[in-house]
């Protein structure tokens, strides 16, 4: 009865062993499925693009250089500018807003013009709301060695009878400096080419 007694058991040890040996690759497998499906995709270009956007995130200021010259202009470069970005909306939206330098936040007196940039889907989406009164709306891309993103223009809302804004490119240089250039269209489809080199101020 003893012997029968430690056969039984050696019999379900071995058994065990086996079930074992046998569940321990389906639970790893199980374990490296459950991990694919836990990575992030790759991110799309789009939101590459945004975040390079983000980074340009502070305060800054640099010449304006217009061509040709707007009506009434008389000077070259223009009145230094101060530039604000910030990410906002819990990293969903950021804000882009351009003053006159060493001037109040006063946008009944001086020229304020704000910039929304934030992803749509696999789109990166500007929307410039003008001085002039009206909203162009640009699709961003970046350039294969991921230092500018260009802006084409798909759509206005609002009036277009002072012309609009039609084309940008944010352009990193380092942690400390950028650029932008932003093209206006006059009525008649007549171009102004404003370039600015920006430094960071904070």
């Amino acid at each position: 009865m003893k012997s029968v007694g430690c056969l039984l058991s050696v019999a379900l040890l071995s058994l065990s062993t086996m079930v074992f040996a046998q569940s321990k690759p389906q639970e790893a497998s199980g374990q490296s499925e459950m991990h694919k499906s836990m990575e992030k995709p790759a991110p799309t270009e789009a939101q590459k693009s945004f975040e390079t956007m983000k980074t340009f995130a502070g305060d800054w200021e640099g010449p304006v250089t217009v061509n040709p010259l707007m009506p009434g202009m008389t000077d070259q470069p223009i009145k230094p500018l101060h530039l604000s970005m910030r990410v906002t909306s819990r990293g969903n939206t950021v804000i882009h807003e351009f003053q006159e330098a060493n001037t109040p936040l006063d946008p009944n007196k001086y020229d304020h013009p704000v910039t929304t940039l934030y992803l749509d889907g696999d789109q990166l989406n500007l929307v410039h709301y003008c001085d002039a009164g009206n909203r162009p709306r640009m699709i961003g891309k970046m350039s294969p060695d991921g230092k500018t993103v260009e802006f084409e223009l798909v759509d206005v809302s609002g009036s277009t009878k002072h012309g609009h804004m039609a084309h940008a490119v944010f352009t990193y240089i380092d942690a400390n400096h950028h650029s932008e250039d932003w093209t206006y269209m006059l009525p008649g489809d007549k171009p102004i080419h404003a370039h600015m080199d920006l430094k960071r101020t904070n």
